[in-house]
């Protein structure tokens, strides 16, 4: 479990708070989708929860261990795959073995299934790889080092959409019990039909802290003719195919697939909480 406690945060040199006083509740075998504008510390939060950053007040406690710590023990159940990084000059059968020492729990299994996925060879060199490829690479490294929590932070940023549909395979198939996945974007799509929770962060606070089952549960995701507009429409986009509209669902109703981006926009507008 990560308990996130009363957290205040601001970068050297300057005086906004990306956080104060922020608080947060993540339990295991869920993949979450932290979704929010620009500027809201989406990314910072993934930082802060592998203790990469250090709060100025309050903190993260990963399994009660404070994560600023950076114990070796915590670290090795934590990866993460930050937006931008740079790989060795080594292939990637090298990279695999100067590394995996550091997780106890790695699985060469869920590594080869995961570069069979993608269309990855061992022997690949790291360096001569495209950005999208690099990016496939990493993240079967990190779903084979078995840690349970991982963070991802714009993992489909340069993937193509062939590309994209793999990234969503590879996740639903090697994905376990134990484990806290965080995807942090901007590429709603990408991510809807992975995601078990939803956070939209905006300013420091959590407009939308809710699992998939209750937004699905309580609200219906459909298009409407301008003729079908009525009352019961609690936010609307205009769209090719009608309006996409948000109502609440009662309860003979039916239920819908979630449009993950008109969720975030309702709830960003202040329509939806």
């Amino acid at each position: 479990m990560i308990q996130v406690e009363n957290l205040s945060f601001n970068y050297v040199g300057t005086k906004r708070e990306v956080f104060s006083d922020f608080s947060l509740q993540l339990t295991d075998n869920k993949i979450y989708g932290l979704l929010g504008k620009n500027g809201t510390g989406k990314s910072t939060l993934l930082y802060l929860l592998c203790g990469l950053l250090r709060p100025k007040k309050g903190g993260v406690f990963i399994d009660g261990v404070l994560a600023s710590d950076r114990r070796s023990a915590m670290l090795e159940d934590i990866f993460m795959v930050p937006e931008e990084f740079t790989l060795p000059q080594v292939t990637l059968d090298t990279y695999v073995k100067m590394n995996k020492g550091f997780y106890p729990h790695f699985s060469e299994e869920v590594l080869e299934r995961c570069l069979a996925d993608f269309e990855l060879s061992r022997q690949t060199k790291l360096h001569q790889l495209s950005m999208g490829q690099k990016k496939k690479a990493f993240m079967s490294f990190a779903l084979a080092t078995g840690t349970r929590l991982l963070l991802m932070d714009e993992p489909t940023n340069g993937l193509d959409i062939p590309s994209k549909s793999q990234f969503r395979k590879v996740i639903a198939n090697n994905m376990t019990a134990d484990r806290i996945l965080i995807i942090s974007t901007h590429q709603v799509h990408d991510i809807e039909s992975l995601l078990d929770h939803v956070l939209i962060l905006s300013q420091s606070n959590l407009l939308l802290n809710a699992s998939v089952s209750d937004i699905s549960d309580d609200y219906k995701f459909e298009y409407r003719t301008p003729a079908e507009m009525d009352d019961s429409v609690l936010y609307a986009e205009p769209s090719l195919q009608g309006n996409a509209v948000i109502v609440r669902r009662q309860p003979s109703d039916h239920e819908t697939p979630m449009n993950l981006e008109l969720l975030f926009n309702a709830v960003i507008t202040g329509k939806l909480r």
